[in-house]
């Protein structure tokens, strides 16, 4: 009764045909019906029911719950859906770049939902915005991330990199070219050690684009992601490639979360037994469902800003944590000879102060610096011995921070110290800027003036794609907003007359490949008030509709992932025993 009464109508679907499609959510949309939890929650049920999920509006006719399963409807579904998905994590994106992204996933999606499944088991079309996903969330321009979305499109020959420009833009075709010269990276030496990995390194750093370096870093972390699948002498020999040559230059071009991933993934298919080690220590420090590090991130952001006298110097107090890295922890245990209880930074965070604006803003900076650390000490108990105050002395370079270890252990239980550095914004810049300049260093450019030329070089690339593709900052909050709601809109809507035609519609779905009759049946389904064509509120139904799909397959690969992690903790522990004989492969849990 409460779906009839939310207007939704139920349509068994046979069991025959979950297993052929999955569950599929579709309804139609009435003008009058506001939708909120009500609609989430039926949803959820029907899922756990087994029934498809079909709104009824005034003109929902017998052929509308199978438009979405027609080609054109599931493509401009995922046309949609990347889009959106896409362009959502990136902070700043002009109408040129959104046009860029577009026209990229019009040419790829029908080749790469053509395609056969990798040998990893995903759909190329998954890969390839797999990629394009952890470029958004690094804030690449559309250029790169595009090159990203097109290059299995390339691999798979649908397509010649000519074509790439014509259809798309010269720059991202020129990165695509790129980025098949640098697979050939590794071939240049014979024998892989420390001196020629160095010497790879710096070639590359050299001789190739930092926007070509950092997709292709991409690439291999994605495929590091999904090695399982590869026989174990082939682990090994893509994971020294990455741990000598890859992941170092991850840390060069400042994409420094992709090189610490980098470096675990290696170390786990290098050395499984020490990582396991490692990895069981690290996790003995967790308790409950919260993770340790967001438990303190939220602890001392309520206590620094429940203090008056920090609320009087600074306007924001944003605070960074992180867990270190299985292969850091590793280096340190063994490297440096510690104890474990000498490993005062597996868990570390990072008060960033802005001060208020005023006449000595610097001054204003140190002084909140040294009262967030009065409050810290307040809050747990310091490590003097460890503790650095390089604001009174700061390093040759000009870096300035406080650096404090903290004491975490509680009623009696034993937690690893945690490290604390904080810095104004302004120290945190120029931490920056020394930072990258230690990253090359570190990558094999030995000679400083060379690392600071190349710095230069690599800045002025990426601010000349900032440039070209005017992906400025706005100044409008509001319209940016609104731009972020209508963009795909205004970009289906080709004569700019605040509605999208069946005319535009057939447009863009024979663009995909799909036919004429696809657009007349998706038209129908979405069509409200049966006028012919759709608004920008039809249509921003349709994306949530696309958004609550995204969602749930969202969460389910989430819970996956928790579940296949947990059962596995579980295994090792020996609380999980199979019983094939007596209990019919159940699991039966001590």
């Amino acid at each position: 009764m409460e779906l009839k009464r939310l207007g939704f109508s139920l349509q068994p679907i046979p069991r025959s045909r979950v297993s052929e499609t999955g569950f599929s959510l579709l309804w139609k949309c009435h003008p009058n019906i506001t939708y909120g939890r009500g609609r989430r929650r039926c949803q959820q049920r029907s899922l756990a029911l087994g029934v498809r999920l079909s709104f009824m509006g005034p003109s929902a006719t017998a052929s509308a719950p199978k438009a979405l399963e027609q080609p054109g409807g599931r493509m401009v579904t995922e046309l949609v859906r990347a889009f959106n998905e896409l362009t959502e994590r990136i902070n700043v994106i002009s109408t040129s770049s959104s046009r860029l992204l577009f026209n990229s996933l019009k040419l790829s999606i029908p080749v790469l939902q053509a395609l056969p499944f990798a040998p990893d088991g995903r759909s190329p079309l998954s890969k390839a915005l797999s990629v394009a996903l952890i470029l958004a969330d690094l804030q690449m321009d559309a250029e790169v991330i595009s090159a990203a979305i097109l290059r299995e499109v390339l691999e798979a020959s649908a397509i010649s990199i000519r074509e790439v420009g014509h259809h798309v833009g010269t720059g991202t075709a020129h990165l695509l070219h790129e980025s098949l010269r640098l697979r050939e990276i590794p071939s240049k030496v014979e024998i892989l050690d420390d001196d020629s990995a160095a010497t790879l390194r710096k070639y590359c750093l050299t001789y190739y684009g930092i926007r070509a370096l950092i997709l292709d870093l991409v690439l291999k972390l994605d495929a590091m992601r999904h090695l399982d699948y590869l026989p174990r002498y082939e682990q090994q020999r893509l994971s020294l490639e990455v741990m000598k040559i890859y992941a170092p230059l991850a840390h060069v071009v400042g994409t420094d979360t992709v090189s610490l991933e980098l470096e675990d993934l290696s170390f786990r298919y290098l050395f499984p037994y020490s990582y396991l080690y490692v990895d069981a220590w690290l996790r003995s420090h967790e308790t409950g469902s919260i993770p340790l590090i967001d438990m303190y991130k939220e602890q001392l952001l309520q206590c620094l800003e429940s203090d008056p006298a920090l609320g009087e110097m600074v306007d924001k107090i944003a605070i960074q944590g992180r867990y270190k890295s299985r292969y850091s922890t590793m280096k340190k245990l063994l490297k440096d000879g510690r104890k474990p209880e000498e490993v005062n930074d597996v868990l570390g965070l990072r008060v960033l102060l802005n001060p208020r604006p005023g006449d000595n803003m610097s001054e204003m900076g140190e002084k909140a610096c040294y009262r967030a650390r009065e409050m810290i000490q307040s809050l747990w108990r310091e490590i003097p011995q460890r503790s650095k105050d390089y604001i009174a002395r700061p390093k040759a370079n000009g870096y300035k921070s406080l650096h404090m270890a903290v004491d975490l252990s509680e009623n009696g239980r034993t937690r690893p110290l945690m490290e604390i550095q904080i810095r104004s914004t302004e120290m945190d810049m120029f931490a920056a800027g020394g930072t990258a300049s230690h990253s090359l260093y570190k990558g094999g450019l030995t000679d400083p003036e060379e690392a600071k030329r190349l710095k230069a070089i690599m800045m002025a690339a990426a601010e000349l794609a900032a440039v070209r593709l005017k992906d400025l900052p706005s100044t409008s909050h509001r319209g940016l907003e609104i731009d972020r709601r209508n963009r795909i809109f205004r970009l289906l809507d080709k004569n700019g007359d605040g509605r999208i035609s069946i005319e535009e519609l057939t447009e863009v779905m024979e663009e995909l490949g799909a036919k004429g009759e696809d657009a007349r049946e998706m038209m129908q389904l979405l069509d409200a008030n049966s006028d012919g064509s759709l608004s920008s509120d039809e249509f921003d139904l349709f994306q949530k509709q696309v958004e609550v799909m995204r969602d749930l397959e969202d969460t389910d690969y989430k819970y996956k992932s928790l579940l296949d992690d947990k059962l596995q903790m579980t295994d090792r522990c020996s609380l999980i025993q199979v019983n094939n004989e007596e209990l019919g492969n159940r699991l039966l849990v001590r």
